[in-house]
Parts: structure tokens; sequence; C-alpha cells
């Protein structure tokens, strides 16, 4: 069974999303027993995906289930797709077997995402910038929000302007934020509410107001507007130190599978 904080993670994950298949009329969610099926009405294989949502251990058997039962909801639409596996849901044997098993099914590892867990954030140990943080709820938050996330992920601008641009995405639980310096959006974050804790994505910022602080400025303002409760998020590589200097630690690494 793994540890409160990872199934903390791991559920949040889940959560954050049903964002995508909740973004277009045509979008949707299929939850099955062990794994969770989201479209985003588009085919862009980062925001279809395909979450593992319970251990699968040492069975290999079911594992390959799962993704045969997965492959064969977005190949009947021929969508590209990403599988995301939480490392703690597979034994250590059936982790070093998985990218065999997957192979066949013609995915391939893509990333992997450290899966960070913070019951409280340690004091910034440096001066922040003043950062004026909107909740994302008109069209000209819904635009900012999108073009920083094309910008930052380097998401094709009709893809991110099609799913953050619209106005139903932003009806669900999961709430985005820009951050301004003199009126210009500059930075982003979103965040999800679970049982267990919140969780912060989409943290970004433009390339040319990068390391002068918005991403922790605005990662403090939207945590300090909700619960008191443990955080979670996933990490790129170039956002490790950050999170660890803020006082998350990583407690599982999620492996990312895309179809080629």
């Amino acid at each position: 069974m793994p540890a409160p904080e990872i199934r903390a993670v791991a559920d949040n994950l889940v959560e954050a999303l049903r964002f995508f298949g909740r973004a277009r009329q045509d979008a949707e969610i299929c939850d099955l027993p062990g794994v969770t099926l989201i479209f985003c009405g588009l085919n862009y294989a980062a925001f279809n995906a395909a979450l593992l949502t319970r251990q699968v251990d040492d069975d290999a058997a079911e594992l390959e289930r799962l993704v045969q039962l997965s492959a064969a909801h977005f190949e009947a639409r021929k969508l590209r797709w990403t599988l995301w596996i939480c490392d703690d849901f597979l034994s250590g044997r059936l982790r070093r077997q998985a990218p065999l098993i997957l192979d066949r099914w013609g995915l391939r590892l893509l990333t992997q995402a450290p899966g960070m867990y913070a019951a409280h954030l340690l004091p910034p140990d440096r001066a922040l910038p003043s950062v004026e943080v909107r909740r994302v709820d008109d069209e000209r938050t819904r635009t900012a929000f999108a073009e920083i996330m094309s910008t930052a992920f380097e998401i094709p601008h009709s893809v991110s302007a099609s799913i953050y641009g619209s106005e139903r995405a932003w009806c669900s639980g999961f709430q985005g934020y820009v951050g301004f310096e003199n009126g210009r959006a500059v930075t982003s974050a979103a965040s999800t509410m679970t049982t267990d804790a919140i969780g912060l994505y989409s943290v970004a910022t433009l390339p040319q107001h990068r390391r002068r602080g918005f991403a922790e400025a605005i990662m403090r303002q939207v945590l300090e507007r909700a619960a008191t409760q443990p955080t979670v998020l996933q990490s790129t590589s170039s956002g490790l130190s950050l999170y660890e200097k803020m006082g998350y630690r990583t407690v599982t690494d999620f492996a990312v599978y895309i179809a080629d």
C-alpha cells in the first residue's frame, strides 16, 4: 500500500488532469476500474491521458490489460495519447519490465515527473517580487493564461487557446491564476483541491521574466488563498531545486509514456 503522501499526490494528479476532459464540449472523461481515460477533444497527446489509479504490484498481465484497454480507447479514434504510471503502483520487478511491455503497444518513455509533497512551506530565502495575482475568470485572464502555457511549454498556440481559452474549462475545481507586473501578464499557476491536499500545476513564467522569483511569488499567493493543508505537485527538472527550497520533497515518480 503506497504511503498516504504518495496516494495524495496520485489522486490529486488525476483530479487535475480531468480539467482537459471538461475543457471542450466534445471532451470526455471515462473512469474504469484501475484506469481513468481523459480526452481533451483534440488530437494532442499531452492532453489525452490514461492514468493508472490503483496498484498493479507484480501483476504484469493486469498492467497489460489496462494498457490494452487504454490503447483501444484512443486508437479507435486515431488519437495520440500519453500514459501516466505512478512508480509506486508497480513492484520493482514490474517497473523494470514495464518499458518492454509498453513498447509492444507503441508506447515509449517520454519523461519522468517527480511527485512532490510538502506538509507546509518553508519561509522564502529571498525577497520576492511584487506580483498582482488574478484568478482566471474572464477573457483577458483566459487569454493570458493560454499564451503563457503556449510559450512556456511549447504548446501550439491554437491548441493552447482552444483548451485554456475556453470559458467552460474553468467551471470545474481546477482554478487558474495569472500574475501581472505593471499590468503585464508574466507568470501563471493553477490549483486543484482534493481531500488530502491542494495541488499546484501550470506553474510557468514567460522567458524574459524568469529568474526573478515570479513563480515562487505566485505559488505562495495561491496557497495563501487556500485552506491550510498539505500541498503537492509534479515537478519538471528545471523546477526541482526551487520546490525543494520551498519545502517540497519527492515522494514518488511518475513515468509518462507517449504513443508514437
